[in-house]
């Protein structure tokens, strides 16, 4: 029996001695398909070349003789197309191991696509603070930075793309302020291009007394309406033309980008949705994040999660592209004795996450992205966050952040804040 996870390895013994007519074509295309069965895609110049196609032909069979139940029969198997592009029609692709002609697509049911990383946004910096479980404290978190920097005199976009479990608004925002709509009202209207109109009434400016602002775009509006069936749609791609549908993510990003021409914001803060979906790969992947912060707590789930991460993004060769914005938050340390045991085993976890992700450095040479475990300044370092009973929820937050002073915030998020600080000056020198 072979299982999905034995595909790629045994694809890359069997491609492991090609012969000189495969090692000459420009490209051959491994292709997954949405039930995990595989099939050659090749160029159709192949089919005019009797060798070409017999050495195709014995390709795939020997790959379908390892493969078993992931394969098809040969005469299903094998594909022509003009040129790469048109075979892998949209879908992201990533070369098999060190092949330089053989390259993997995957069909995949959901428009999750953490491999592809998009450029950092060249307009205002966006920092997304993200977690594999909820619980750990990461809206919280993000409400006491957006209150921090507004306090510096910074204008603060807030954005809460944590659909299913909304509530960040609650924190920074009074009943009474609550916006008409949320993102997932523009995100349902917008597929039938009605979302312009309702731009206006989807951000509200919190009254917390600050130098700068905050404005906040919700997950929904002061009333409900019909949430779940709106939820339901919320992740449609919209079909501008039937060959070329706009995916959601593409439309959050323009939603991002008219806020950020009509509201001018020095930075936009991202609450992410937990986990490993769609929802949190665009926020991770997709929207040019400046940095993304990792939330941990120290246990076995939090890794797991964050190591099948960092192994996708390292499979599909794209870890170069997303590693210098990774930051690992260490979030609910225990605020007595069992604090630096527990930020000692924490570190030592996140290390070895991303140990694999820096630079192998020979003997005097140096490297830009090489960091030993006790670097303070790696981004595997834990920012640490106090746990505090004040501070832990976030139902009665929006009065907490009214009394709440400068001192106490310091004490709970100094290491974070610390950091944002640091992060922003090098993106723009004038704050």
């Amino acid at each position: 029996m072979t299982t999905f996870d034995e595909i790629l390895p045994l694809a890359k013994d069997i491609f492991g001695n090609p012969t000189e007519y495969i090692k000459k074509l420009e490209w051959i295309i491994l292709n997954r398909d949405l039930n995990g069965r595989v099939r050659l895609i090749a160029p159709e110049s192949v089919l005019s070349n009797e060798e070409g196609r017999k050495a195709i032909e014995e390709l795939y069979q020997s790959l379908a003789d390892r493969l078993m139940s992931h394969a098809y029969p040969l005469e299903r198997g094998i594909l022509y197309e003009e040129d790469k592009e048109t075979a892998c029609q949209g879908a992201s692709s990533f070369l098999l191991g060190n092949f330089p002609n053989i390259w993997v697509v995957d069909r995949l049911a959901t428009e999750s696509r953490w491999e592809t990383i998009a450029e950092v946004s060249p307009n205002s910096p966006r920092i997304v603070y993200f977690s594999i479980k909820g619980g750990v404290g990461r809206s919280t978190a993000l409400a006491a930075s957006a209150w921090t920097l507004a306090r510096q005199g910074k204008k603060v976009l807030v954005l809460d793309l944590d659909l299913e479990s909304p509530g960040l608004s609650s924190a920074l925002l009074s009943p009474t302020r609550q916006p008409k709509y949320g993102i997932t009202d523009w995100l349902v209207e917008d597929l039938v291009d009605n979302g312009d109109s309702l731009i206006d009434d989807a951000y509200a400016t919190s009254d917390l007394p600050t130098a700068g602002s905050i404005h906040i775009v919700p997950a929904h509006g002061n009333n409900l309406g019909d949430y779940v069936a709106k939820l339901g749609r919320a992740w449609m791609p919209k079909t501008r033309h039937p060959s070329s549908p706009e995916t959601w993510a593409k439309r959050l990003n323009r939603l991002i980008n008219t806020l950020e021409d009509r509201l001018k914001p020095d930075v936009i803060l991202i609450d992410s949705r937990a986990g490993i979906d769609e929802v949190a790969a665009a926020c991770v992947t997709d929207l040019g994040a400046h940095t993304i912060l990792m939330f941990a707590i120290q246990g076995q789930q939090t890794w797991t999660g964050y190591r099948a991460l960092i192994d996708h993004w390292q499979q599909r060769g794209v870890i170069t592209d997303i590693r210098s914005r990774l930051q690992i938050v260490a979030g609910l340390v225990p605020d007595d004795d069992r604090r630096l045991e527990y930020l000692e085993l924490l570190r030592a976890d996140a290390h070895a996450l991303f140990e694999g992700t820096y630079d192998t450095v020979k003997p005097g040479a140096i490297s830009d992205w090489s960091f030993e475990e006790d670097d303070d300044t790696a981004p595997h370092s834990p920012l640490p966050i106090r746990w505090n009973r004040g501070w832990y929820g976030l139902l009665s937050l929006q009065q907490r952040m009214i009394q709440v002073d400068e001192n106490e915030v310091n004490s709970v998020y100094g290491p974070l804040l610390d950091f944002l600080d640091r992060a922003l000056l090098g993106e723009n020198q004038t704050w």
